[in-house]
């Protein structure tokens, strides 16, 4: 079986490889690879990348068998969908096969840049209290408060600790995620990635974890310099609504949700960012400030 598969290799890697039975895992031939390419693959070797984004931990944690991702009752957990652009991917992972939403959301589009690009994710302990932040009193998708708002639902979301965005509790594996996410770009050939936050406190996480900017950081640097103590974002904490209490400046949680309230002058929008494989930016542009 080894000599059948070692003969399919090219003779000038095997050349290359200075030793019986040994190959060279170099590539001569590492160009990028894309996500519309990725979708002409076999459905099984789709399935092989996919895996490599999911935290075996967490799936262990609620009965899912890791393997065939399915869970204690054999219903499928897991689901990979065309992303609203259709040279992407939307992945979901949910904890039981009959819940009624994911645990987990992962949204990745190749840029009309032939770059690939993170455009939604979510995380979030489906066993936690959940906020219909993303729903009006009448049904209709705010898209996650992006296109609506309901101010009852978010005031409770933030006094329970919750973001901008955010309808549960989240998992605690973000960093995890971000990681997977590299693998999988390095088994594309890509050596970075790009993400546009949608939130304040999104950009702020996406710092934490080694990403800089592409667009936005001095926009991110004039935002705190504006909730320092004097700042013109500062001062419009006039707790005039619940989310611009003077204290919201103090964490990067409240000034996201002063953001989301509409203290700026321009809409949230000009940022975006780039994770490079195997690199730390060590980018900063909320010192001493919690979440």
């Amino acid at each position: 079986m080894l000599s059948g598969w070692h003969k399919s290799i090219p003779s000038a890697e095997r050349a290359s490889a200075g030793g019986q039975g040994r190959i060279a895992l170099a590539s001569r031939n590492a160009d990028p690879i894309f996500l519309r390419d990725v979708a002409r693959w076999d459905l099984r070797q789709q399935r092989m990348l996919f895996q490599i984004l999911i935290p075996i931990g967490l799936l262990v944690k609620h009965q899912i068998d890791p393997v065939r991702l399915t869970d204690a009752g054999g219903l499928p957990i897991a689901f990979a969908r065309p992303g609203a652009n259709q040279d992407g991917y939307r992945f979901e992972l949910y904890h039981t096969g009959d819940a009624s939403e994911p645990m987990g959301e992962l949204e990745l589009a190749d840029t009309q840049f032939n770059q690939i690009e993170v455009v939604w994710v979510t995380l979030q302990d489906p066993l936690s209290v959940r906020y219909d932040v993303d729903v009006l009193p009448g049904g209709e998708s705010t898209l996650r408060g992006t296109a609506g708002r309901n101010l009852v639902s978010e005031e409770a979301a933030m006094l329970a600790g919750l973001a901008p965005g955010q309808v549960r509790r989240g998992l605690g594996v973000f960093g995890l995620l971000v990681e997977r996410i590299e693998l999988m770009m390095l088994c594309l050939n890509q050596r970075e990635y790009l993400a546009q936050p949608l939130f304040y406190h999104m950009a702020v996480l996406f710092e934490q974890h080694g990403f800089s900017y592409v667009q936005g950081q001095s926009l991110m640097d004039e935002i705190h310099e504006g909730f320092i103590p004097g700042g013109c974002l500062a001062q419009k904490l006039d707790g005039s609504t619940p989310f611009r209490r003077p204290e919201q400046r103090d964490t990067i949680r409240g000034r996201s949700w002063a953001i989301h309230d509409g203290v700026m002058a321009d809409r949230w929008d000009r940022v975006r960012m780039v994770k490079r494989l195997g690199v730390g930016a060590h980018v900063c542009t909320a010192p001493d400030t919690s979440w």
